[in-house]
């Protein structure tokens, strides 16, 4: 799980993306997360996200740079909601897709928050939110589609071989 999430980490931040708000991205790995914190829970998860972002910030050149610290604090916290909402979708509240725009959602908000205490600068607050809590729509809802499919599929190849 941790080789297909740094592949893809390291895959998407190297293909631009055509969007107008720097720091907007598909969160594609966030499909391997998601994964990972349904079928193995919140340490697999957790240590997934956490192991994702250094190597795939030593890949791209980017470990403990402006661009790290963003996508480490984003990761890590976005991870946390989403294992924090799993339970709602195992008791069929939400859906997947739900969980997935809630983690894209807090993913963007952390990033932002930590951005504008790192630059010393909260007006980035006003600019750039609306656009990125906009884009978590598309992007979480993708990846949550994305990451129901496999799971149906994951536990359906499971249960053949038993």
């Amino acid at each position: 799980m941790l080789s297909l999430a740094v592949a893809i980490h390291t895959l998407e931040a190297a293909i631009p993306l055509p969007i107008p708000v720097p720091g907007a991205k598909l969160g594609l790995a966030n499909i391997i997360t998601l994964l990972t914190l349904t079928l193995f829970g919140l340490r697999s998860g957790f240590s997934l996200s956490v192991m994702r972002t250094i190597l795939g910030s030593f890949l791209t050149g980017t470990f403990l740079g402006f661009g790290f610290i963003l996508s480490f604090s984003g990761a890590t916290l976005s991870t946390l909601c989403m294992a924090a909402l799993l339970p709602f979708k195992e008791r069929g509240h939400i859906s997947l897709v739900s969980v997935s725009i809630g983690g894209a959602v807090v993913f963007n908000v952390v990033q932002l928050t930590v951005a504008a205490i790192l630059v010393q600068n909260f007006m980035l607050w006003r600019g750039y939110m609306p656009f990125l809590l906009l884009t978590a729509l598309p992007t979480g809802f993708f990846t949550g589609l994305v990451a129901s499919y496999l799971e149906k599929l994951t536990m359906r190849i499971l249960q053949q071989q038993r």
